[in-house]
C-alpha cells in the first residue's frame, strides 16, 4: 500500500490557488482511477483504490498547509506505513508553471507544508513530486503570490503540470522510480524551453 498526498489549502476560496497545485493533482488522479476522496478521516479526505496493480490511499489534508504534518502521520500510524510507501505532491515556486520533478528525498525547500511533515515523521527520506507554479514577481509578497490563482494564460501549462505529476505517479508505481524521474525530467526541460520561448516573445 503507498499513502499518496496532495497538499493544499482546504475551502473554495483557496481551490484554483497556486499552493493547491497537490490538491489538483489528486483530484485529477482521483477522477481517473475512479477513486472517491471524500472520506473524512485523519485530519483529511481520503480515498481507497488502486492505480494499476498497487493498492493506494489517497490524501487530502485539511488541517491549511502549515500544520499538513500531523494528518500525514496519522494516516501513516493507522495504515502501518513507513517513509517509504509516502508520496507527497506540492507547489515550487522554483519550478516554471507546469514543470514536475521527482525527488527521491531532500529538505523542505522552504515550504511550510513540506517543513512540517518533515517534523511530524523525523526523517526527509520519502519521495516528493513537486509541480512547478512560477516564480514570484519582483514585488510580490511570496505568501499572496501562493495563494493568488492561476491567471487564465497559464491554464494549459496547469494543466499540463497536473497531467504530468498524475502521470509520475503512475510512473512510480509501475515501472519504478528512477525511470520516473528520468521522464519527469524531460518534462521539465520541455516547460524551461517554453517559458524561455514565450520570454523572448515578450521582449
Amino acid at each position: 500500500m503507498k499513502l499518496i498526498v496532495g497538499l493544499g489549502n482546504p475551502g473554495p476560496s483557496y481551490a484554483n490557488t497556486r499552493h493547491n497545485a497537490g490538491f489538483l493533482v489528486i483530484d485529477a488522479l482521483a477522477q481517473h482511477h475512479q477513486i472517491a476522496v471524500n472520506k473524512i478521516k485523519h485530519k483529511g479526505l481520503e480515498g481507497n483504490g488502486h492505480i494499476g496493480e498497487e493498492k493506494v490511499v489517497l490524501l487530502k489534508p485539511q488541517t491549511y498547509m502549515n500544520l499538513s504534518g500531523g494528518s500525514v502521520r496519522e494516516a501513516m500510524d493507522f495504515y502501518k506505513l513507513t517513509p517509504a510507501d509516502l508520496m507527497v505532491i506540492y507547489d515550487d515556486i522554483s519550478l516554471p508553471v507546469g514543470a514536475v520533478r521527482i525527488r527521491e528525498k531532500g529538505s523542505d525547500g522552504g515550504h511550510n507544508g513540506m517543513k512540517d511533515i518533515i517534523r511530524h515523521l523525523g526523517t526527509e527520506d520519502f519521495v516528493r513530486i513537486r509541480m512547478g507554479v512560477g516564480a514570484k514577481p519582483a514585488g510580490w509578497n511570496l505568501a499572496d503570490y501562493v495563494l493568488s490563482a492561476f491567471p487564465p494564460q497559464e491554464r494549459e501549462e496547469v494543466s499540463h503540470g497536473i497531467m504530468v505529476a498524475g502521470q509520475a505517479v503512475e510512473d512510480i508505481l509501475t515501472i519504478g522510480l528512477q525511470k520516473a524521474m528520468n521522464r519527469a525530467n524531460l518534462s521539465v526541460k520541455a516547460a524551461r524551453e517554453k517559458t524561455s520561448q514565450m520570454d523572448e516573445k515578450g521582449k
